[in-house]
């Protein structure tokens, strides 16, 4: 079963940065997908960043590209999102989430996955981490 444990959010001023770390257990964290995603009360969940099992293959959501970045330590079975300029709007919990690349259809792209989450039977989702942004 995987599992995860977000960690590293809490309580920032606006502008201030974050890093949130996504830590894997129960399975081979390198032959997945992981993508950060966030829902803000009242608000739809939000895809913000996914990794695929390449480091270098990355998508950013229109709303953070420049600001956060994401990346992986497969020795450490470990994803971290980096982010910077964070905004009162941002506030949200936010979770990891992984799938086997091509999802479902084993013809999904990233970018596929980090708007609609995980679809295939060995997708999963973490408990989340808060993130709150406030002056």
């Amino acid at each position: 079963q995987l599992k995860f444990a977000e960690s590293g959010g809490g309580l920032v001023q606006p502008g201030e940065s974050l890093r949130l770390s996504c830590a894997a257990s129960g399975f081979t964290m390198d032959y997945y997908e992981i993508g950060w995603f966030r829902q803000a009360p009242g608000k739809e969940r939000e895809g913000i960043s996914c990794i695929g099992t390449s480091a270098s293959n990355t998508f950013y959501a229109d709303s953070v590209k420049g600001r956060f970045t994401i990346s992986r330590d497969n020795a450490k079975s470990t994803v971290y999102l980096q982010m910077v300029g964070l905004e009162t709007e941002e506030t949200a919990v936010y979770f990891c989430a992984a799938d086997l690349p091509g999802g479902n259809s084993r013809s999904r792209q990233l970018s596929a996955f980090c708007k609609n989450g995980p679809d295939s039977d060995f997708g999963s989702w973490g408990q989340g981490t808060q993130v709150t942004v406030s002056s």
